[in-house]
This record gives C-alpha cells, sequence and structure tokens, in this order.
C-alpha cells in the first residue's frame, strides 16, 4: 500500500484521456498531472528539445513525491523515454510498450496501423517495437500533424475532422490494417471520426488507456496500490489555465475548477 500520488504528463491535453482511464480503474490514486500547454505540440520538435522536454516534466513530477509516472505523450514515450529512463530512480512507463502488446495481441491478419505526430513516426519506435514482438507484423505508419491542434481547439467531429481524418487515413485503409494504435493521447478525442473511417473491421488501440492499464499491474505487483476510496487530481500547465480548465472539464466530463495551476516548467 502506497498512498503517494501518481504522475502523468503530455504536450497539452490529451493526457487526460490516460487521466481519465487511471480514474476508471484505479479510482483511489491522487494523480499529478503536467500538460505542457505552452510548448504543444512535441510532434514537430527536433529529438534533442523533445529530450530537454520531457527531462523538465519529469523533474517537475519528482518535486511531488511520485510513485510512478505515466508518459502519456507518444512523441516523448517514442523519441526520449528509451534515453532518458536510466536517469532516473523511479518506474516510468510510456505508452508504446503497452500499446504494441496489445495490438499484436488483437491482430487477426497481422497487419497493424499507427497514427502519431511526426515525432513518434520519425522516431521508428512502434515499427521496432512490434517486430521484436513479432518479426512476421507488417506495420504500417503514419504521421497525423493536424489531429493534435484539432483536438487542443475543440474540432473532434464534424467536417473539417473528417476531411482531415480521410486523407490522413487513406494508406492505412489501402494497406489493409485490421487494427490501428492511436499512438498519440490527442487521437482518442477523434476515435468516433477514425472508428467511422476505418470500419468496423479495424480495432483501435488507445494508447493512454493501456499505459494505465499497465501501471495499475506493476503498481498491484508491488503493492502500491492506495488503499483510499477516492483520490484527487490536481493538474499543471505551463500555459492558460483558463482554456485548459474549460477544455479539460468536457474531456474529462467532470469539473477541474480550481484544480489547475500554472507553473513556469523552465525552472525545472
Amino acid at each position: 500500500m502506497d498512498n503517494r500520488p501518481i504522475g502523468i504528463f503530455d504536450s497539452g491535453l490529451g493526457g487526460l484521456t490516460c487521466v481519465k482511464k487511471v480514474m476508471e480503474i484505479m479510482p483511489g490514486e491522487d494523480i499529478i498531472y503536467f500538460g505542457d500547454t505552452g510548448r504543444v505540440p512535441y510532434g514537430s520538435r527536433s529529438a534533442d528539445t523533445i529530450l530537454k522536454y520531457t527531462r523538465q516534466d519529469i523533474r517537475f513530477l519528482e518535486t511531488f513525491d511520485i510513485k510512478f509516472i505515466i508518459i502519456a505523450c507518444g512523441t516523448a514515450s517514442s523519441a526520449a523515454l528509451p534515453f532518458i529512463r536510466s536517469e532516473f530512480d523511479m518506474d516510468i512507463e510510456g505508452v508504446l510498450d503497452p500499446a504494441c502488446k496489445k495490438a499484436a495481441a488483437l491482430t487477426q491478419s497481422g497487419k497493424i496501423g499507427v497514427i502519431g505526430t511526426h515525432g513518434t513516426v520519425r522516431s521508428g519506435k512502434y515499427l521496432q517495437t512490434l517486430k521484436r514482438i513479432d518479426s512476421g507484423l507488417e506495420v504500417y505508419s503514419k504521421a497525423c500533424p493536424m489531429f493534435v491542434p484539432l483536438v487542443e481547439n475543440g474540432y473532434t467531429d464534424g467536417e473539417v475532422a473528417r476531411l482531415i481524418a480521410a486523407e490522413y487515413l487513406q494508406p492505412l485503409k489501402d494497406a489493409g490494417v485490421d487494427t490501428l494504435i492511436l499512438g498519440c493521447t490527442h487521437y482518442p478525442l477523434l476515435r468516433g471520426v477514425i472508428h467511422d473511417i476505418m470500419g468496423e473491421q479495424v480495432q483501435l488501440v488507445d494508447a493512454g488507456a493501456e499505459a494505465a492499464v499497465y501501471a495499475k499491474q506493476k503498481l498491484e505487483e508491488k503493492d502500491l496500490l492506495c488503499s483510499r476510496g477516492y483520490g484527487a487530481a490536481q493538474y499543471y500547465v505551463s500555459d492558460a489555465v483558463d482554456n485548459f480548465t474549460e477544455i479539460a472539464g468536457m474531456f474529462l466530463e467532470k469539473s477541474v475548477d480550481g484544480s489547475v495551476h500554472l507553473v513556469n516548467i523552465e525552472n525545472y
């Protein structure tokens, strides 16, 4: 039993899909969430910049005596985590490994699609991880850079979202994938649109949700789950508290008024 909080971070709002899953399957846990809204998106940044941002985000969360950190950011998970895991003396997991294991277990045809930011796709980590699980898998990756700004600005449905999604997803449809990894935690907010375009036969893997499931398994194994009935969440952002508060309430389907705070992440 361990009542210390779980830390979760992302480049913006997308990681709230992971927060929501943690609240659902581990309701007793306190959560500290950091959304780097002042520097979103990470996907268009250089590898060195992504490493710098990831280190700062983790150092900030460390100030809360965190027992487990989830990197709820596809870009940081794929481009930074492999290089910085050994730098910190705590359990840190990203969205990549849990999502790949789930997709490999689900696919019937052996054809898996991965969508993510430019940084995620450029790293090639999803491809490498899936091939390590099963060398016979066929992996098709597609960068979808407009998805993050669509979600951040509330365009999660409607004609604009569908037109952009249809163009991005067509190559994956043509390839005949039967499983699609949503390799950025923003993308589940577009799940309805993606599902409609890909069709009933394609199973969608929510990377953030799978990371939450993995975190619960690891905490159970180490007897670190919290004993309380209901935990609390605090949210920290690097810009625009009001904007985050409004949109976060819609994503989480609950009010976050009074629990969102501004932090200067450059101090870490």
